[in-house]
């Protein structure tokens, strides 16, 4: 048992029977004497990628969940499903899109930094990196007198994510990705 004083940002729990991973953690410290302290977390849920707000006192009692991580490393895919390879014993396991919507636009082979979220034997989700270095597919064409501050035009991946970039960038430019906004970072 862990409490909620104790939690730390990535820290895995188990809340209503299922697991649950701390992205965000502030205190909430009282005025008054007599009151607790309040720990407000942001959770997201390794099932389904729902994000959840709770509040705990300091005391109360969370059950952790029995969770590793492994690196993986995409070896191929198709528009319903992709297959993945465990870097540690090599064995090669399928998840269907349903199962990791999110993460689908930044997966593409050779992915680097990619691991995978497992309890009971059973692939519960992914952690992507944060940065992912794509390179863009398709643009309007460069503008004469852009500069790195400039206007932003939208540009599409190898994936088919279309993010915003500067106007200075160009069809098979390479750039970063943030993974937790979607947006572009900078250029590789």
């Amino acid at each position: 048992m862990k409490k909620a004083a104790d939690l730390r940002k990535g820290d895995v729990v188990k809340i209503d029977g299922e697991p649950h991973v701390v992205e965000s953690l502030s205190v909430q410290t009282p005025a008054a004497r007599g009151s607790v302290t309040l720990y407000k977390v942001r959770l997201r849920s390794l099932r389904s990628g729902r994000k959840t707000d709770r509040a705990f006192r300091g005391d109360d009692p969370l059950t952790e969940a029995d969770v590793e991580r492994r690196p993986v490393q995409v070896l191929f895919g198709d528009r319903e499903s992709m297959t993945f390879m465990d870097l540690q014993d090599f064995s090669q396991f399928t998840l269907s899109r349903e199962d990791f919507e999110e993460a689908w636009p930044y997966l593409f082979e050779g992915l680097e930094g990619l691991s995978a979220v497992v309890s009971e034997g059973r692939v519960l989700g992914l952690d992507l990196p944060l940065l992912v270095t794509m390179t863009i597919e398709e643009t309007a064409p460069m503008v004469k007198g852009g500069s790195v501050t400039a206007r932003t035009k939208p540009a599409k991946l190898a994936t088919g994510l279309v993010v915003q970039v500067p106007e200075h960038l160009e069809t098979g430019d390479a750039i970063r990705v943030d993974t937790r906004t979607g947006f572009y970072s900078s250029k590789a």
